[in-house]
């Protein structure tokens, strides 16, 4: 029988891949988005985190380099995938590799807060598909290191993050050095002005899908607010996470989620912290540990956890109020 995948025009070697991971059945907005992407159209796709975005934009980008078959240029990638955060970033390279690997494609990640050599030299060797946080991108490419002259697709991941946190200015001076008729796909959970604006002035007659959007419930989630004195805050918050299953705990500094942290081990409720003052290694170590189960308690800062996956979290909690609607969403 004809997988789902194959029907919609994914090559067979990457329907054989996704199966390795017992993938045969596309999300709502692979289904809509695979079509349009596969052919070469531009594409907007809504969907929030944990819809199967990933997929959606990595199986058209490695289709679309091995039917070209070129060899990269030093310097030169042939497809940019842009993500707001390191994390993010990793993420979409864990899912793109196996893809790329299947049609022997090379894959890079770049993202600040590593030494950036190790980066520069496998630019110079040539990549295929690169990766990258906004900041680094533009410091790597101001310095000589890289062009975006190649470029035969691009992809933007959680646009909305990216005008959040202010990202958008620099995503504007990448689109704008890659080819004017190169295929954009462009990706968000929430589409405002700022997104809007990104998608009029780069987007060529784009095929807008949504699927699964922010604004879906998810079906079995229940809500609480609990009103309590500031004194007796951290001890609501230590009997939350001290119960079994993964939890989520939201603040809105990064000294506030360190200092929690902090807190909530001291009271032997084993707990990581994920904000933008740690450095990449321990951020990784972190993620890490709470990804495996090791520790089921992450304390994060809202632009710290954005656009991570992680399954069968049971409880979120917002130690700190979130200052907007979307920030609510989006945790």
């Amino acid at each position: 029988m004809t997988s789902s995948f194959a029907r919609l025009g994914v090559p067979t070697n990457l329907v054989d891949v996704l199966a390795t991971f017992d993938i045969d059945t596309p999300t709502p907005i692979q289904a809509a988005t695979l079509p349009d992407s596969l052919a070469g159209r531009d594409v907007l796709g809504r969907g929030r985190t944990g819809s199967g975005k990933t997929f959606a934009f990595a199986l058209p980008v490695v289709a679309r380099l091995a039917a070209d078959r070129q060899r990269p240029a030093a310097g030169r990638p042939r497809a940019l995938v842009l993500a707001p955060t390191r994390e993010l970033a990793a993420q979409i390279a864990d899912s793109l590799r196996p893809l790329a690997k299947a049609d022997r494609l090379s894959l890079l990640t770049i993202f600040g807060g590593v030494n950036q050599n190790p980066q520069v030299r496998a630019l110079r060797d040539g990549v295929d598909i690169l990766v990258a946080t906004p900041g680094r991108l533009l410091d790597l490419r101001d310095q000589g290191h890289l062009a975006l002259s190649d470029v035969a697709v691009t992809v933007i991941d959680e646009a909305d993050h990216m005008s959040d946190m202010g990202f958008l200015p620099g995503v504007k001076k990448i689109l704008a050095a890659t080819p004017t008729r190169s295929q954009r796909l462009l990706f968000s959970a929430t589409l405002d002005n700022a997104v809007n604006v990104l998608v009029k002035q780069f987007l060529h007659d784009p095929v807008v899908h949504e699927a699964d959007s922010a604004q879906s419930p998810v079906a079995s989630m229940q809500h609480h607010v609990l009103t309590v004195d500031p004194a007796d805050r951290l001890d609501v918050v230590a009997d939350l996470t001290s119960a079994p299953g993964r939890t989520i705990v939201f603040t809105r500094t990064k000294h506030g989620a360190k200092k929690l942290a902090k807190q909530l081990v001291a009271r032997g409720i084993p707990a990581v912290d994920l904000h933008g003052n740690l450095n990449q290694n321990a951020r990784t170590r972190h993620l890490e540990a709470f990804g495996s189960g090791r520790v089921e308690t992450l304390v994060a800062t809202d632009i710290a956890a954005r656009g991570i996956h992680v399954d069968d979290v049971a409880l979120v909690v917002h130690a700190d109020p979130p200052t907007e609607h979307k920030a609510y969403l989006h945790r």
